[in-house]
């Protein structure tokens, strides 16, 4: 099992996942062209892909989810409240409706969703597994509950939002609404309630962690890598960082 990210932040979000001969993206917020550009990255056509999970209906994460599905013939599955939220769905993509409860098998990967709180209709994310290692994706939630902790309990790689420092949102030029927005309950997860997070599960099996969909106007990347690393008791630079333009290469599990 390996995943890559095709890039990370408010301008577009796409995760691949492989294990055996199934390959999965969580969300799609590129369009075709610039799919298979990112895609070439990693050495696949965007044809070799086999289904995109649909987190929640913001842009930056369902942006070219339904015109790259009909124009490489990708699968979509996403929850029922998701859907709803999308105007471009099209009666000619193929659509697969989720329980943000319920766990299901696409092709070799076992994909566990479980909700969280974010200002979407119906969000979830995800915990992907091969039957020997699991990745667990966590990119937009307002605040940590007990069942995502459970969620990502012995995981061997995280993908984890540290969308930003509170203290820069705080002194920064957005609006005070937004500042409200992205920091509070159904906003985004900074990096000291990411940190919390790592440090209320087991880590024992974590071999890869990830910081990821970074504000580019409220964060900083050591500044993600330092809180993690604390947490953590570890190197700063062991921590990667998710970026907007370049994402990561292939982590093998």
């Amino acid at each position: 099992m390996r995943f890559a990210s095709l890039g990370s932040g408010s301008r577009g979000n796409a995760l691949l996942v492989e294990a055996g001969n199934t390959r999965l993206l969580v969300d799609a917020g590129f369009g075709p062209r610039e799919m298979s550009r990112r895609l070439e990255r990693l050495g696949l056509t965007a044809e070799a892909v086999d289904a995109v999970l649909v987190t929640h209906e913001h842009s930056d994460h369902i942006g070219g989810v339904f015109a790259c599905a009909r124009r490489f013939d990708w699968a979509v599955l996403l929850t029922h409240g998701t859907l709803a939220a999308c105007a471009d769905a099209g009666a000619d993509t193929r659509i697969t409706i989720i329980d943000s409860h319920e766990s299901l098998s696409v092709g070799d990967i076992c994909v566990q969703p479980f909700p969280v709180p974010h200002d979407a209709r119906e969000p979830v994310q995800f915990v992907l597994a091969d039957g020997a290692r699991r990745l667990g994706v966590l990119t937009d939630a307002g605040h940590v509950t007990p069942h995502m902790v459970a969620m990502l309990e012995a995981c061997d790689a995280l993908v984890l939002e540290c969308n930003h420092d509170a203290g820069m949102l705080e002194q920064g030029r957005y609006p005070r609404a937004l500042k409200r927005r992205v920091g509070g309950p159904w906003g985004h997860l900074d990096n000291a309630a990411a940190a919390s997070l790592l440090s209320r599960i087991g880590r024992s099996r974590l071999r890869h962690v990830v910081a990821a969909h970074l504000s580019e106007e409220n964060n900083r990347p050591a500044l993600a890598q330092a809180a993690l690393s604390a947490a953590l008791e570890c190197k700063q630079d062991w921590i990667g960082v998710a970026t907007q333009d370049q994402g990561f290469a292939w982590r093998d599990l």
